[in-house]
């Protein structure tokens, strides 16, 4: 039986999960499973943005999701947060952000199921299409003194804030 929607895109939810987890297992951040995290993160949005939110969009009769736009921000934020060098703020937040994020994804009503219902008969040619989607080029960080400010005003878009050690929302 061909994967649904929600098994490859969870799956590759729980291998970045695993990059991620690798990458700050130690007393710094182990750069090489951070890059991984970092192309397939950017990978894995990519396929959200230009095959899955679209065909949520045509299977739903181009009806604008709520959903949809909230994905949209949390990508930009998280785009945003793998611009500069990471750093415990950067993961912290990466982390916060992702927890909800997956969540209205994977979730018992979340997109991923929303489409495999809604999209039933197509479902195998949209993982097919998204298996086929190559890697996003990635480029070096941005060490730039002000890039940290330029990150902070992207998570303000999205509606959040760099998760600083001492911050009131720090986990």
């Amino acid at each position: 039986m061909p994967l649904s929607i929600h098994e490859y895109l969870a799956t590759d939810h729980d291998r970045l999960e695993r990059l991620l987890d690798e990458a700050t297992a130690g007393n710094a951040i182990a750069l090489e499973p951070y890059e991984q995290f970092r192309r397939g993160i950017l990978r894995h949005i990519g396929i959200e943005e230009r095959i899955l939110i679209p065909a949520i969009l045509q299977a739903q009769g181009s009806t604008p999701s709520p959903d949809a736009e909230r994905l949209r921000l949390d990508h930009g934020a998280i785009v945003a947060l793998l611009v500069p060098p990471p750093n415990a703020a950067i993961i912290r937040t990466l982390r916060h952000i992702l927890g909800p994020h997956n969540i209205l994804e994977e979730g018992e009503k979340g997109i991923y199921r929303v489409l495999d219902t809604l999209d039933g008969p197509n479902t195998a040619a949209l993982v097919a299409k998204m298996k086929a989607a190559g890697e996003v080029p990635v480029m070096p960080f941005n060490t730039k003194p002000d890039v940290l400010e330029v990150t902070k005003r992207a998570l303000a878009r999205a509606g959040y804030v760099l998760l600083e050690e001492g911050h009131a929302d720090f986990t």
